[in-house]
């Protein structure tokens, strides 16, 4: 973690671990990202809403999760954190879970080495930023990916 923490002593990468960290804020840009594909591919447009129907519940079991663990934010010696946080606990990253479920559930509709990328870096961003232990990442990415993969599994097939 120390490495990472090491990254945001470079003003540039810690205003882009901000900038991730607020787009990432309650799944924003996800859902965003979601609901413009489906306003904008009306032959996927079904599939864009489950999409990003599959991002808000990956979000809103990683909140569940957190209630349930309670596991708090780690506390750097001699580097407060770059962003302030919505809660006080961190174990499993609701960034994370997003994120992972975007990549998978929306990247797979378009784009898809973009939405993942821009996953990896939402990720990251969050132990640069000093909010998250790696493992909260790991399993908000993992909580994320599982929460795609079953809700995706039984998509109706067309033609």
């Amino acid at each position: 973690m120390c490495a990472l923490g090491d990254c945001a002593a470079d003003a540039r990468v810690a205003g882009a671990a901000r900038t991730l960290s607020w787009c990432g804020e309650h799944a924003a840009v996800w859902l965003l990202a979601g609901l413009a594909g489906a306003a904008t591919d009306r032959t996927r447009r079904e599939r864009w809403l489950r999409g990003t129907g599959l991002v808000a519940a990956a979000h809103l079991a990683s909140m569940g999760l957190k209630r349930v663990v309670r596991r708090p934010r780690p506390r750097l010696a001699g580097r407060a954190p770059l962003v302030r946080t919505a809660g006080r606990h961190s174990f499993p990253s609701s960034h994370a879970a997003s994120a992972g479920a975007a990549a998978l559930a929306l990247g797979g509709l378009r784009h898809r080495r973009a939405f993942g990328a821009l996953a990896a870096l939402m990720c990251v961003s969050r132990l640069v930023a000093g909010v998250h232990y790696p493992s909260d990442v790991l399993a908000g990415a993992a909580l994320g990916a599982a929460t795609a993969r079953l809700g995706t599994r039984r998509e109706p097939r067309h033609g």
